[in-house]
């Protein structure tokens, strides 16, 4: 049986260019896993579906913490082993007097077997960490009526996939995207990626003429004003940073004018109790039992009555903000419960672009020589000052910084496998939650003795899918070795389809 090996920047370069029809291949495959993990289906009844505790060792001398992640399927068998850097402290500098720790881009490798156990694949974990967990953000992301303004925390791998998979599937309809961290250098570099791919790439997925990216560094006077008038002007969040304290302030998005619009707010850097990246209060918020004696005078976006996770135990075992909120199962939805629901499409607001369309591309002339004849260290900086043309064929970028020497707060890859009773059919979530998703068990598990049952429960599916699409969705991800074993796999295939990677014959 011949074994393929992926190096990290052959994998990087396969994946930043696909079809919308080769990333739906890929996004089926990540589907079907994690509706089987989370509904119950017979082969996790079975056993055949397996999820066993990932475990870790942290190094004395780098401080570097190392993680063993296996898995099982019908597929076959996976083996991750990946190392991260030390988790940083929010937005703020070490300690005086803390020991400095060695800073690591996330990296380590998956191995993967057949049913048999025959080595069949080593893939660098990197590129493929980053996406697959943006791939599973993404099945949110496509439920959304409007998709316009992305505000984006971190710089790292993580949130350059959340973000070029935003581009690749709804490109057309997003008009700015917000890069908000650290430094400004690192900033600076991750706008270039985009800014640098090809126009032929652009035009494809029909990216919008009049897409701007704007920079907003923490050591900015204004960052406070200029942070809760991004936040509020969201329609997606993503949060890809190892912070141990909320990346803002839970009254941006808590009080009567951060609740007025429905945004989806996506959490993935956070990994350990010890971490968190969202507020306590704004995941109370989401999952608070509606009080039916006030009397609303202000106009709120809806809310679900649920967080969404990736895998529900992994979540109450390792995700710092679910512990802080004091949430419990029945606050929480899994998304493999979510991904197969069919009844929602995508309806812009006041525009007919959807992914539909992506074949009206428009021009999208500007070029990687232009981005580094850029003057971004002028001697004058104003907030959100346009630094390069505001022309109808280019992009813009927007930068408000000043000049900091702390370390970047980029991402880290918050992932990890959980074990699961194999008897159990789906999240403890639906029983006594009070929110929209009680009512959705698979319908093969549910019986209706009456019309009037049906029309309760397509009345109760029609507010999800509401909630889904305009309301408040949280979406808080510890990682899921299941997602690396499907997506690797799917991976392999797609590279020898390709001609891409080494194969080793009769390994």
């Amino acid at each position: 049986m011949p074994l393929t090996i992926l190096k990290d920047d052959e994998i990087n370069d396969l994946l930043n260019v696909l079809t919308v029809d080769e990333l739906e291949s890929f996004r089926s495959v990540l589907k079907q896993a994690l509706y089987e993990y989370s509904t119950g289906t017979q082969a996790v009844q079975d056993g055949e579906i397996q999820q066993p505790h990932r475990t870790s060792v942290t190094s004395p001398i780098t401080g570097c913490t190392t993680l063993f992640m296996p898995s099982c399927s019908t597929d076959g068998l996976g083996m991750k082993v990946i190392t991260l850097s030390k988790a940083k402290r929010g937005n703020l500098p070490p300690p005086v007097g803390t020991p400095e720790k060695a800073s690591v881009r996330p990296t380590g490798a998956l191995t993967l077997y057949s049913e048999l156990g025959n080595p069949i694949g080593i893939l660098h974990a990197s590129t493929l960490t980053a996406f697959r967990t943006a791939l599973a953000s993404v099945c949110l992301l496509l439920r959304r009526d409007t998709v316009k303004n992305i505000t984006v925390f971190g710089c790292g791998e993580q949130a350059y996939w959340h973000v070029r998979l935003a581009l690749l599937l709804r490109g057309s309809t997003i008009r700015h995207v917000n890069i908000i961290s650290r430094r400004f250098d690192s900033s600076r570099a991750f706008v270039a990626r985009f800014y640098k791919m090809a126009t032929a790439i652009k035009e494809r997925e029909g990216w919008a003429t009049d897409t701007k990216f704007s920079i907003l560094t923490t050591g900015y006077t204004e960052y406070g004003r200029l942070l809760q008038e991004n936040l509020r002007s969201s329609d997606v969040i993503f949060c890809c940073t190892p912070s141990t304290e909320p990346l803002f302030d839970h009254h941006i998005l808590t009080n009567h004018e951060g609740r007025r619009r429905g945004r989806l707010i996506v959490a993935i850097g956070s990994y350990t109790h010890e971490m968190r990246e969202l507020p306590a209060e704004l995941l109370r918020q989401a999952t608070k039992a509606p009080d039916k004696t006030h009397v609303h005078y202000h106009k709120h976006a809806v809310e679900g009555g649920v967080v969404i996770v990736d895998t529900l135990d992994g979540a109450l075992k390792e995700a710092g903000e679910i512990a802080e909120a004091g949430l419990g199962p029945r606050h929480l939805v899994e998304l493999g419960e979510l991904v197969m629901l069919q009844r929602i499409t995508l309806q812009e607001d006041d525009s007919s672009d959807d992914v539909s369309s992506l074949s009206n591309a428009s021009t999208f002339s500007a070029t990687s020589s232009e981005f580094e004849k850029l003057n971004l260290n002028g001697p004058t900086k104003p907030a959100m000052a346009s630094v390069y043309g505001s022309q109808e064929s280019t992009p813009t970028i927007t930068t408000t910084h000043a000049p900091s020497t702390e370390s970047d707060g980029g991402s880290t890859i918050g992932t990890g496998s959980h074990s699961r009773s194999h008897s159990r059919s789906s999240s403890p979530a639906r029983k006594g939650s009070g929110g929209l998703l009680s009512s959705l068990t698979p319908r093969s598990h549910r019986r209706s003795s009456s019309q009037a049952s049906v029309d309760r429960r397509k009345k109760k599916e029609d507010q999800s899918a509401r909630w889904l699409q305009r309301g408040n969705v949280i979406y808080k991800s510890v990682g899921l070795g299941l997602m690396d074993l499907s997506v690797g796999l799917r991976l392999i295939d797609f590279a020898r389809e390709k001609g891409v990677g080494t194969v080793v014959d009769g390994f």
